[in-house]
């Protein structure tokens, strides 16, 4: 199974970690790190912008990824989120069957 490293910010701590909990219930996500604020620059609409932001790093699996992409879409405030989707082509072999058993859906 392909694992991802999904990357996005959010403007809070709570709503970064309402996101971490949703998709964690939800199997969309074996793991979300809430990474400590950082200071985002960036241009947005002709416009040099600075915000502070949370960052996420998620770990899902490329199956997961469209239902993970739609449920931070549907939560986020921001009206272009910043979603990268990483693949990770080597890693700890027990780690990633981790990744992808965390995410299978639950069997009802």
């Amino acid at each position: 199974m392909d694992t991802l490293l999904i990357l996005t910010n959010w403007p809070d701590i709570a709503n970064a970690r309402a996101l971490a909990d949703e998709v964690i219930a939800a199997r969309l996500a074996a793991c979300v790190n809430i990474l400590a604020p950082c200071r985002s620059v960036y241009r947005w609409q002709g416009k040099v912008e600075e915000a502070e932001e949370i960052p996420l790093l998620i770990k899902t699996t490329a199956e997961r990824y469209p239902a993970l992409e739609a449920a931070i879409r549907a939560r986020h405030p921001y009206e272009l989120p910043e979603i990268v989707a990483v693949p990770i082509s080597h890693g700890l072999p027990a780690y990633l069957d981790w990744v992808a058993a965390e995410t299978r859906p639950a069997t009802p």
